[in-house]
């Protein structure tokens, strides 16, 4: 399983659901790929992506916080996920606070398979619940009808 998140951020989330679920799941590792792959050249980091990371892998756990939205390898990671025909679970961190409208930010990429109902939509709270909850996500999001990936927008360039 391949993690997702805004290192500076939500590292405190990364370490407790590493905690949590690293016995049960080998994959689950610090993927902080702007700390390790250090390129700002497109293609080159979308192969580091799908070749060194991706691979290997059924699904990416998105961590939402508060500015994951903006992210330039989130969006990036994503869309590798999205290229892989992998499983693809939100996850609304307690530190991103609802907006006026109701809602909380999230990548963008991530909204668009939500609303085409690939992605899986959940909280820190219900995913927390243990190992058993994480698989139940996992089967869900891997066997949601590839047919319903939205993987068109353009890439993220810059950080927001």
């Amino acid at each position: 399983m391949f993690v997702s998140y805004h290192h500076a951020n939500d590292q405190a989330y990364y370490d407790a659901f590493s905690k949590i679920f690293h016995g049960h799941y080998e994959a689950v590792y610090d993927n902080s790929l702007d700390r390790i792959i250090d390129s700002d050249n497109l293609e080159y980091v979308l192969r580091n992506i799908r070749e060194n990371y991706i691979t290997g892998t059924s699904s990416t756990v998105v961590l939402c916080g508060s500015e994951t939205a903006w992210r330039k390898f989130v969006d990036w990671e994503i869309k590798a996920t999205l290229d892989r025909q992998h499983g693809l679970i939100g996850v609304w961190l307690p530190t991103n606070p609802l907006g006026p409208n109701g809602g909380v930010s999230k990548p963008d990429r991530l909204q668009d398979n939500i609303d085409s109902g690939y992605a899986v939509w959940t909280t820190w709270a219900d995913l927390t619940q243990g190992p058993r909850r994480l698989q139940e996500l996992v089967e869900l999001g891997i066997s949601r009808p590839k047919n319903l990936i939205d993987n068109s927008r353009p890439l993220r360039k810059r950080n927001g």
